[in-house]
């Protein structure tokens, strides 16, 4: 059989044009210029001489291992929060410390990372860790940098992160001081105590 000379010409065009290589575009995409920058490191948060006063005194405190002095701190900060039962500070602190989780110690270890800021009611609060000053949805770990990644994972574990990942916030352990000095809360981060 013999196929017409017309129609060979054709399948013969048709195989050449998909054998072919793709036109290349006019001009390259250009990604957005943001994307071009290296990561801009986020500006150290500064506290107020007020807030950094009270950092200062609990810290001394803290290092005198002395519950009794965090306590009346603690009693003189209208609204203060150190647990959701309602204990007396020193109570809960004492009963934590035999537990095993030492509150001088820890709120020692918090002062030594760095701190995040969040404005709650018109207040700025300077909250320990940096991550805790973060809302949920911020911290779910594939909207984080590599480095606060592996940081979140050190400080609530597996555990802390499927809890953040079913909406709650951050489960740790953590501390805030107001801009004006007043000490907010400190949450040892046990479980059943957020």
């Amino acid at each position: 059989m013999r196929w017409p000379s017309a129609l060979i010409g054709a399948v013969a065009a048709a195989l050449l044009a998909a054998c072919s290589p793709a036109a290349e575009p006019a001009g390259r995409p250009v990604p957005d210029e943001s994307l071009m920058q290296p990561p801009q490191v986020p500006d150290p948060v500064v506290l107020t001489p007020e807030a950094e006063a009270t950092r200062d005194e609990l810290l001394s405190h803290a290092k005198a291992g002395s519950l009794s002095r965090l306590s009346r701190v603690a009693n003189a900060n209208d609204g203060f929060v150190s647990n959701l039962g309602g204990t007396p500070h020193r109570q809960y602190w004492d009963l934590m410390r035999r537990i095993g989780a030492d509150p001088n110690r820890s709120l020692r270890e918090l002062f030594e990372l760095p701190p995040g800021m969040r404005e709650i009611d018109g207040e700025v609060w300077y909250v320990w860790p940096d991550l805790a000053a973060r809302d949920a949805q911020d911290l779910i770990p594939e909207k984080l940098s590599f480095q606060d990644r592996r940081r979140l994972m050190e400080l609530i574990g597996e555990d802390g992160i499927e809890r953040i990942r079913q909406g709650e916030g951050y489960p740790g352990m953590r501390t805030a001081i107001a801009g004006n000095g007043r000490w907010v809360y400190y949450v040892l981060g046990q479980d059943g105590e957020d």
